[in-house]
């Protein structure tokens, strides 16, 4: 599915963040209300998706040790995903997806699979030769991890809550060569 016409797959700098903030809180903050899966519970406060973008991500893309790649639709960031690029010494060749995030009214738009690519092919370009990423298990993303390549490694049940607290859930790892 070819992207919207106004919409752009980029990597962002550290300034790029600082000038999208309202729009990655906003991106991460819709997304944990509507459910998703990705390390926050609801209901996430302002205060808490800036600090992890800018005390948690920031100083990793300034230093080129994480790239975060973004969908800029009219533009306003409306998805990202991350790419981990520092590993540990004997995995210099292993690069890890995170927080691959599409805002809800973003769905369905072929933003996820574009920025999937788009990481896929900067962690090539980084010298990466494998990707790894996990996911919670049977949620839409891995139906979408799999149509880019992904295989499945194992499960892990019980691995975390789901964004409301009530419910844990299993976790897939996956990985794919690239």
């Amino acid at each position: 599915m070819p992207l919207p016409p106004t919409t752009t797959i980029a990597r962002l700098t550290a300034d790029d963040m600082d000038r999208h903030l309202d729009d990655l809180c906003r991106v991460l903050i819709d997304s944990v209300e509507d459910g998703a899966a990705i390390s926050f519970m609801s209901p996430l406060s302002q205060e808490a998706a800036a600090a992890f973008w800018s005390d948690s991500v920031r100083p990793d893309v300034a230093r080129g040790d994480r790239l975060l790649l973004g969908a800029v639709q009219d533009g306003r960031l409306i998805g990202t995903v991350q790419l981990v690029l520092a590993m540990p010494p004997n995995q210099p060749h292993r690069g890890e997806i995170s927080k691959m995030i599409v805002h809800p009214e973003g769905r369905r738009l072929g933003l996820g699979t574009a920025l999937m690519q788009a990481a896929l092919r900067a962690a090539k370009d980084a010298g990466k030769t494998i990707v790894t990423l996990d996911t919670r298990s049977g949620d839409v993303s891995e139906g979408l991890y799999r149509r880019v390549g992904f295989e499945v490694a194992g499960t892990i049940p019980d691995y975390a809550f789901d964004p409301d607290g009530i419910q844990r859930h299993a976790t897939t790892y996956m990985y794919r060569y690239v």
